[in-house]
């Protein structure tokens, strides 16, 4: 059976002509989102600010979109309002509005919150009763956010190591600066546009490099696999390559993007920041393993010893032009 190519195999695409061009731009869009992340911050969820959290029941099963819309009509922005137990158990975990913040933040003051909830939230036919309340401290936020930071330098390291035995040192040098580029972005558009950042966007975020790395290191199979068989320059097995792997990487791009876009409609506002983050992942992904991978291997100089180590095969790489 003949494989469905978007693009045929032998097309002739000069991406390397446009290498400056794509670095340049990459460098900017990375250069935006740093200054974004560093003058306006984040718009921090209750899992890294601490804040409130409430359980309620309801004598029938209350609808949680509504609930979610009176916390945010009565100044609860971006309450999280989710079922638990049996259909009438609400857990309602919100940051305090500033009024409230500045009452204090202990036992007192979460039950006091959880009376104020549950009076927004009841309906007449319809009462909440507060079943307990308690306040999570932004403690465990900052640990939360510092071993997201771990979990990045453990992730980069480990691509670092596994890249520079798969291939060469070169290989990898493109891979992790490429697959960097992709999350500090994916992070700047968060600060951009000041879109909630919670865990479930930290998990997206970490997930955006594992997506990132395996694109690229498709490409670069096939950019090992032309430098060891093909009679030419650098720039154009690297042309070559990308031309070779185009199809797949959009075909493979475009369904993952179509599972992230069914999450993001169908998998309700917990799930939304997630979806939102791989979603532009899966974008920028599959833009740099095109546009910027291979323009990076040309800028630090790869060549055929690069991939066919003096060591390994001398006869090899003289019998070579």
């Amino acid at each position: 059976m003949k494989p469905f190519n978007v693009f045929p195999y032998d097309s002739n695409i000069q991406f390397m002509r446009l290498r400056w061009v794509s670095l340049t731009i990459a460098a900017l869009m990375m250069f935006v989102a740093l200054g974004a992340m560093a003058t306006k911050g984040f718009n921090l969820a209750l899992d890294f600010t601490g804040g409130v959290g409430i359980e309620l029941r309801f004598p029938k099963a209350p609808d949680v979109d509504d609930i979610r819309a009176k916390l945010t009509s009565a100044g609860y922005e971006a309450a999280q309002v989710q079922t638990f137990g049996t259909g009438t158990d609400i857990l309602v975990r919100l940051q305090d509005k500033p009024r409230a913040q500045a009452q204090g933040t202990d036992g007192g003051h979460a039950t006091s919150v959880a009376q104020d909830v549950r009076q927004i939230v009841s309906t007449p036919d319809n009462p909440a009763e507060v079943r307990s309340s308690a306040q999570i401290s932004a403690q465990v936020g900052k640990e939360l956010a510092l071993n997201g930071v771990y979990a990045l330098i453990f992730v980069v390291l480990g691509f670092l190591i596994y890249i520079s035995f798969r291939f060469e040192l070169k290989f990898a040098l493109a891979a992790i600066v490429t697959t960097l580029h992709d999350v500090i972005v994916v992070a700047g558009w968060f600060a951009l546009t000041g879109h909630e950042f919670d865990l479930t966007v930290l998990a997206g975020v970490l997930s955006v490099m594992g997506y990132s790395i395996n694109d690229t290191i498709v490409v670069f199979d096939r950019v090992r696999e032309n430098f060891r068989s093909m009679r030419a320059d650098p720039s154009e097995v690297l042309n070559k390559s990308i031309n070779q792997t185009l199809s797949r990487t959009v075909i493979t791009s475009f369904v993952a993007a179509l599972t992230v876009v069914a999450l993001y409609v169908y998998g309700g506002g917990s799930l939304r920041g997630m979806a939102e983050s791989q979603l532009i992942g899966i974008l920028i992904g599959t833009l740099s393993s095109i546009f910027v991978a291979c323009p990076l291997l040309l800028w630090f100089g790869v060549t055929k010893q690069d991939l066919m180590p003096k060591a390994r095969d001398e006869a090899a790489l003289a019998r070579r032009p």
